[in-house]
């Protein structure tokens, strides 16, 4: 049953679907009166719907049924990610979308190939931002995650601060054969609280950036015995976070 996330509201009993959603549901799907879509509000809560009427403005469906169901990860990530070539971020959105993530930040490290170019920059967070609203939908979360325009790396150093617990995917740490911090961080959490992931561009993060990340109470961690790409890392942490905390605690 196709999914959409659904802003507005007729009444308690109705949604209502405009924009891009509309035309999927009227002439990408062809549905008809008395299809059945699920709804999704901002806070989460999932409806089975039946389509009662379309428009060229817009789809009204009625609540059937109230879902109850929970999909999302119980604690809050989010993924900091240096500023890759190419789609890679597009790919660690996507990805990262499917497998939980609450927030993506692109940040300029000094080793980024890529510079970011503000006068471009409302057309690619839109972009990002609707790719992860399609993955959202297709991996029946309960939520899409934002995506914050990329940002310069004291910036970062600020959002920082309101994270409780922030770690450094390092391969210096993962050369050296760090194994636990990972975990360790991981088993000392509740639900509810937030976790920063931050990953370097192709080139890694340079000493001074991960000095300056150390000295605002970041941890340095391994991901394993081997080095992973830029687009694979962030893919990595999420599904061994996915394992621990709803899967191995079953």
């Amino acid at each position: 049953m196709q999914r959409y996330f659904v802003k507005q509201r007729a009444n308690e009993n109705r949604f209502v679907i405009d924009g891009d959603d509309r035309h999927h549901i009227s002439k990408v799907m062809r549905m008809d009166i008395g299809g059945k879509i699920i709804c999704v509000e901002p806070d989460g809560k999932a409806a089975i719907c039946e389509i009662a009427k379309i428009t060229d403005e817009q789809v009204l469906a009625d609540v059937v049924q109230w879902k109850d169901e929970k999909s999302e990860l119980p604690i809050s990530i989010t993924i900091a990610s240096g500023l890759p070539k190419g789609d890679k971020l597009e790919w660690i959105i996507q990805k990262g979308t499917e497998l939980g993530a609450r927030e993506f930040i692109p940040f300029s490290a000094r080793r980024s190939v890529v510079k970011w170019d503000d006068k471009k920059a409302v057309k690619k967070v839109e972009r990002w931002q609707k790719i992860a609203k399609e993955a959202a939908e297709q991996s029946h979360r309960g939520i899409v995650p934002e995506i914050i325009s990329p940002m310069n790396f004291k910036a970062l150093l600020g959002k920082s601060k309101s994270f409780q617990y922030k770690l450094v995917a390092f391969e210096e740490e993962s050369r050296s054969g760090e194994t636990s911090l990972f975990s360790a961080t991981l088993q000392k959490m509740n639900p509810g609280e937030s976790l920063l992931l931050v990953f370097g561009p192709e080139g890694g993060l340079d000493d001074e950036e991960v000095r300056v990340l150390q000295e605002n109470d970041f941890i340095l961690c391994g991901l394993g015995p081997r080095i992973l790409r830029t687009e694979t890392a962030p893919l990595y942490a999420l599904a061994a976070i996915s394992y621990h905390f709803e899967l191995m605690r079953r």
